[in-house]
């Protein structure tokens, strides 16, 4: 069917695309818990050979050639623990409860309504579920109804779909593991200066590439001044490829409004985070679901109407 003869005042519709947000706000639930995993398994793996290889360990670490082989025995041991553990990827295994290992039918699994139907319990052993769950596919589906309220029910509506989504994903994965995967900040990054190149956003290639470059280089040298001066890593790469992505999408107009309403919001959190008590390990509270947000607010509420904020307009 030719993209011109489709009616996409139907099928970009708030109301459409809200319900595919749920849809795809499951997907995020399912990749925001198993990337990390995957990635991690892989982490280990990649280890576990260097670990296990002489040459490397003398070398880089100055260990003794005799006693690389006992190093190498113990590590093979822990990497055959890890290669048997059973297939884990974004489609596999079928989603289960993790209490009891219950696989989920096909209408427990729906968005929003499957959570609804079991009272938020598992039907085998009546263990809770999270409610971040639905709350995570209600703010998807809303999102994507108002990116069709915003952006109208236009096909580039649907590059706006995958930036929001993605953004969900890094935000959650970065407060539950602070990681920001390469595997979705850089597809990100790409897409935004190749959406600019063929004039799919209103930014222009030149102000994409100069938003990717500012953004990565400014929190790049923050963060290097800060671990000169304090003798600590305060921010890492993932922070800096996230502020690109955003400067390729946003513009580097942007790279400001986004970083001051991250570092204020983010500041108030670890206030409030700090005096309940509830601050992880270390003391600290990822950045990556600020900037996230900050750019979701330039998103929906325009970058003219930002500017006029700050007083910049």
């Amino acid at each position: 069917m030719p993209l011109a003869s489709i009616d996409w005042s139907l099928w970009l519709s708030p109301w459409l695309l809200g319900l595919f947000g749920l849809c795809i706000g499951s997907f995020l639930n399912v990749v925001i818990h198993r990337l990390p995993l995957m990635l991690e398994r892989e982490w280990l793996h990649d280890a576990a050979a260097q670990l296990i290889d002489p040459a490397v360990m003398t070398r880089v670490a100055g260990v003794p050639r005799a006693e690389t082989d006992k190093l190498a025995k113990a590590v093979d041991a822990y990497g055959t623990k890890i290669e048997e553990l059973p297939p884990l990827g974004i489609a596999t295994p079928r989603s289960r409860c993790p209490h009891c290992g219950h696989q989920l039918r096909w209408h427990e699994n729906l968005p929003l309504v499957g959570w609804l139907r079991l009272g938020g319990k598992c039907a085998a052993c009546k263990a809770p579920i999270s409610k971040r769950y639905p709350v995570i596919e209600v703010a998807t589906g809303l999102a994507f109804a108002a990116l069709s309220w915003r952006f109208g029910a236009q096909p580039t509506t649907l590059l706006w779909c995958g930036f929001v989504a993605a953004l969900i994903a890094l935000a959650m994965i970065d407060w539950d593991t602070t990681l920001l995967p390469d595997v979705i900040n850089q597809p990100l990054l790409w897409a935004g200066l190749l959406a600019a190149l063929l004039g799919w956003t209103p930014v222009s290639l030149e102000n994409a590439v100069i938003g990717a470059v500012a953004g990565y280089l400014s929190l790049w040298s923050i963060a290097g001044l800060y671990a000169k001066l304090r003798g600590q890593i305060g921010m890492a790469p993932g922070d800096f490829k996230l502020l690109a992505a955003l400067g390729a999408w946003l513009g580097w107009q942007m790279l400001l409004p986004v970083v001051l309403g991250a570092s204020a919001v983010g500041a108030v959190v670890g206030l409030l985070m700090k005096l309940t008590a509830s601050l992880r390990e270390g003391r600290y509270v990822p950045f990556g679901p600020f900037l996230a947000g900050g750019g979701l607010v330039v998103l929906f509420a325009g970058s003219q109407t930002v500017l006029g904020w700050l007083g910049w307009a």
